[in-house]
């Protein structure tokens, strides 16, 4: 892909619900943020990461453990955007908490490199429940 634009930018940072939070640092969009973004909280740079991959356009989409460093509530918030970037695209999400993946057509288990078992969301909830 060519050069981004600032409007791109602030489009991909609105869909994941970044541009709020960037907004509000001492220089928006031009806020120096440290190496691997240490002075941003853990949704902050989750969000801004999204945001960067909604620029990227990927055809698949590995999530590795991307709400695993948040509270629960900062993790709901988060959430929105992977379901909002998942849209059209082969995803692949790799997470511990039942939470992370529910909106998943599939759900695997892999042990030793094979899939091990597999279930829709609805039917590994049931068993839980059972």
């Amino acid at each position: 892909q060519g050069a981004v634009t600032d409007e791109e930018i602030i489009a991909a940072a609105q869909a994941d619900d970044a541009h709020g939070s960037i907004s509000s640092l001492p220089q928006g969009y031009d806020t120096s943020v440290g190496e691997r973004g240490v002075q941003l909280s853990g949704g902050q740079n989750q969000r801004i990461a999204m945001a960067g991959t909604i620029i990227k356009d990927p055809k698949i989409l590995l999530l590795d453990e991307a709400t695993s460093a948040l509270d629960a509530e900062s993790e709901h918030v988060v959430q929105e955007a992977p379901d909002k970037v998942t849209v059209n695209r082969s995803t692949i999400v790799i997470a511990h908490r039942l939470s992370t993946i529910q909106g998943g057509d599939l759900i695997a288990v892999i042990k030793n490199g094979v899939i091990a078992e597999e279930w829709s969301h609805e039917e590994l909830t049931g068993m839980k429940n059972e």
